[in-house]
């Protein structure tokens, strides 16, 4: 089953069972999903549906943190539930060893040798990672790689 097979009937299983605040972030999500769809006229597969909840996973966390800063906590809260929804249809995140081990097996492939070639070995690492890994640290890590 598809991710947008699955975000469509976890949307009529949350009518089903009257919850309406995971109902509202389900139909958020499958809104994101369309409106892209929509602007670029093209038929949503799961890593372009990861793509979009990745999106979003950030939007989350930047609101939190802002949220936070500014002392309001009633909207934190509401941006964490929501997170937590959108994780749940995000794979299992890798861990920083596995992250690493796939730095080091494309910087091998590669032969990324320096800094200069952090672009390069970036364009090999995200189609494979997207969705499984932080970005962030993945550029941390390939940063780390190829200064030292």
């Amino acid at each position: 089953m598809s991710l947008k097979t699955q975000l469509t009937e976890d949307m009529k299983a949350a009518m089903k069972s009257g919850e309406k605040d995971r109902l509202a972030v389900v139909r958020l999500i499958l809104a994101a999903i369309k409106q892209k769809e929509v602007d670029e006229r093209i038929e949503m597969t799961d890593p372009l549906v990861l793509a979009v909840l990745e999106k979003m996973v950030k939007q989350r966390k930047d609101s939190i943190s802002q949220y936070e800063a500014a002392g309001r906590e009633d909207l934190a809260k509401i941006e964490r539930y929501e997170l937590g929804i959108i994780e749940a249809y995000l794979p299992a995140k890798m861990s920083e060893a596995e992250v690493q081990a796939a730095v080091d097996a494309a910087k091998a492939e590669t032969g990324a040798a320096g800094p200069a070639d952090m672009g390069k070995l970036m364009a090999v690492l995200k189609p494979r990672l997207a969705g499984q890994a932080d970005m962030g640290l993945v550029s941390q890590l390939v940063k780390k790689s190829l200064a030292g």
